[in-house]
């Protein structure tokens, strides 16, 4: 799986464009449809073996970032790909529109208070990344952020997106893995699966009047996302452009990636001290003697 996890990081943005990913690209000499299912609960049960060791080495701590246009399967990815991991050792932070509290603090800070502990996946459904997206292509959304004016300036995307790849290699340092998946959507997708919600009563719900005004952002966005990518892609936070035409290999690249990524640490049970063995003899013998009543 490595090698098609390779196919869509990137860890330098110098020359990035997103025109040269396909969103319906499947690796397919790499991949086979039918193949899917059995390696998803592989990389899945795979993914759990290297969690619980993540948690019981209590060492590092795993930050996935999942960036997305509307409709791109977000929500299904995390499901699919984190389905037979511990829940004890996950947490899921969805970034939706920013409260007043967020609103009166710095533009990390609810990223910063959202970081998974050592031994913990993060999942951050949307991110900081709101702030050089959203907020970019709707500049009228600078005003709600109380910033003084004259540090809303000309250069105020390229600053952010500078404070970012700092606060990114400060979590590296300290370690945090930082992974930052982009489920690249086409255009084209996005209009058949919000045609899908609303041909089905019970997928009502997932629509939003706004989802078709954004639509017509769509350009912005791609803009959006290609500077942001460029800006931040690194080898110690990279980024992964995951196709996303087809769920079934969306959650493939994702569930591949993290597991490359828990792999290259090492990771084991640590192993008892010389003092930790001897209470634990001690409890065997303990226990032992209740049995026979000694």
């Amino acid at each position: 799986m490595r090698t098609i996890v390779d196919r869509y990081r990137v860890t330098d943005g110098k020359g990035f464009r997103l025109e040269h990913y396909d969103p319906r690209d499947t690796a397919g000499h790499l991949v086979r449809r039918e193949d899917a299912d059995a390696m998803l609960a592989h990389g899945v049960e795979r993914l759990s073996q290297l969690q619980e060791k993540l948690y019981a080495q209590d060492r590092w701590s795993v930050l996935c970032v999942l960036q997305a246009m509307d409709a791109a399967g977000k929500d299904g990815t995390i499901k699919h790909v984190m389905s037979g991991v511990n829940p004890q050792g996950v947490q899921v932070t969805c970034f939706k529109a920013p409260s007043e509290e967020a609103l009166s603090h710095d533009f990390l800070w609810r990223a910063v208070r959202a970081l998974p502990a050592r031994g913990h996946i993060g999942i951050f459904n949307r991110s900081h990344y709101e702030d050089v997206l959203v907020v970019r292509v709707h500049p009228e959304l600078l005003e709600t952020q109380h910033l003084p004016p004259e540090l809303v300036g000309k250069n105020i995307w390229s600053e952010r997106l500078e404070s970012i790849a700092a606060f990114e290699r400060y979590l590296a340092r300290q370690g945090v893995v930082v992974l930052k998946f982009f489920l690249h959507l086409s255009k084209e997708e996005q209009r058949r699966r919000f045609l899908a919600r609303l041909e089905e009563k019970d997928k009502y719900w997932k629509f939003s009047a706004n989802d078709l005004s954004e639509r017509a952002f769509w350009d912005r966005y791609r803009h959006a996302y290609q500077e942001a990518i460029a800006a931040t892609a690194s080898r110690h936070a990279p980024w992964f452009v995951v196709p996303a035409d087809n769920k079934w290999f969306t959650r493939l690249v994702v569930v591949a990636a993290i597991i490359d990524a828990l792999e290259a640490l090492d990771l084991r049970v640590p192993r008892p001290t010389a003092a930790q063995l001897e209470a634990l003899e001690a409890a065997r013998v303990a226990l032992e003697a209740e049995a026979t009543g000694a």
